[in-house]
């Protein structure tokens, strides 16, 4: 096995683990995933494989696989135990998505579409911002820091480096650790309060 598909496999290993003690949290109601959030993230994540397929990514492209399965499991979950209020944003994030799979159709190549999912994604991320910003306790930090993380290793495991296969795995590392610094901020702003 040559070094990239190390990286590629330990990138989705890291991917399942970081999201054992979601679940965990999830079914011990300590986390209440936006579920609208997890459809549009599941969608994304689904047209960045695809890109990154396309595109020759190889080994660097399994961790976004797998993530987009797993996002719509925890779609799934937050229809059950999460929150469902659903607003304006939420749906431009939806035909946001929908609009990346058409000008991919219309340009014949992933790269636009790419570029349209890095964009609606962090707006897709909006909807968790905004619930964790007031509820910052509910969201498992773990989870977050290891997908940056997954996806700064999964750059490594890219077999062909190109905007299109890296651009939307930078854009989750920067999504999710922002995020993560948020939440840090809040935690610390709320126990002083």
């Amino acid at each position: 096995m040559d070094y990239k598909s190390v990286i590629g496999v330990t990138a989705t290993v890291i991917a399942f683990i970081s999201y054992i003690p979601y679940f965990k949290d999830i079914f011990a109601n300590k986390t209440k995933p936006h579920a609208f959030s997890w459809l549009v993230w599941g969608i994304l994540t689904a047209i960045g494989f695809a890109g990154q397929v396309v595109d020759g990514a190889g080994p660097g492209a399994w961790v976004t696989g797998f993530t987009a399965v797993i996002c719509f499991f925890i779609f799934i979950a937050g229809v059950v135990k999460g929150r469902k209020n659903i607003v304006l944003i939420d749906w431009l994030s939806l035909i946001g998505a929908g609009l990346a799979l058409i000008l991919w159709y219309l340009t014949k190549g992933p790269l636009l579409s790419v570029i349209l999912i890095s964009v609606i994604d962090a707006l897709g991320f909006f909807p968790t911002f905004r619930k964790s910003y007031f509820k910052p306790n509910e969201e498992t930090l773990i989870t977050y820091f290891l997908s940056g993380f997954k996806f700064l290793l999964s750059l490594f495991a890219l077999s062909n480096f190109t905007i299109t296969t890296s651009l939307y795995p930078i854009s989750l590392v920067v999504m999710n650790w922002a995020f993560i610094g948020m939440l840090f901020i809040r935690r610390k702003q709320l126990s002083k309060g």
